[in-house]
């Protein structure tokens, strides 16, 4: 990933692609509930869905959202896989629009903030550590 050279640069690169894969991680666990686990009144009631009808409208907008999800875990952890300055540019893409995503989130319900800091904080702490180390 793009940082300091020299003596400390393996390091740093080591500490950002961590957060990289843990956003990607989180994104997998997402994708489960959203689009696998979603009709199960443990999950829909996490996404502050309180009835069985409810989730039920919900369903094809939690399906679909939980595929985007997806992308981005592929994105972040395809490219760390990849390697190589465009397999990391696609993951730091990845990571910026969770990180996104998360500001979106929170901005939109306040009470998802909790949801929002696990979405946008391992994203952007890759991010700056890419970008500054």
């Amino acid at each position: 990933m793009p940082g300091a050279s020299g003596r400390y640069g393996s390091l740093v690169n080591t500490i950002a692609q961590i957060f990289v894969a843990l956003a990607g991680v989180f994104h997998l666990a997402v994708f489960a509930l959203e689009s696998l686990l979603f009709k199960k009144p443990s999950t829909y009631q996490r996404f502050l869905i309180k009835t069985e009808a409810e989730a039920e409208a919900a369903r094809p907008w939690a399906f679909n959202q939980g595929f985007y999800n997806l992308f981005l875990a592929i994105g972040a952890i395809g490219g760390l896989i990849a390697g190589g300055d465009k397999g990391h540019a696609i993951a730091l893409f990845a990571c910026a629009c969770m990180a996104g995503a998360g500001i979106v989130l929170i901005a939109s319900d306040r009470r998802l903030a909790r949801s929002a800091a696990l979405q946008a904080v391992p994203p952007i702490l890759a991010l700056v550590l890419a970008a500054v180390l």
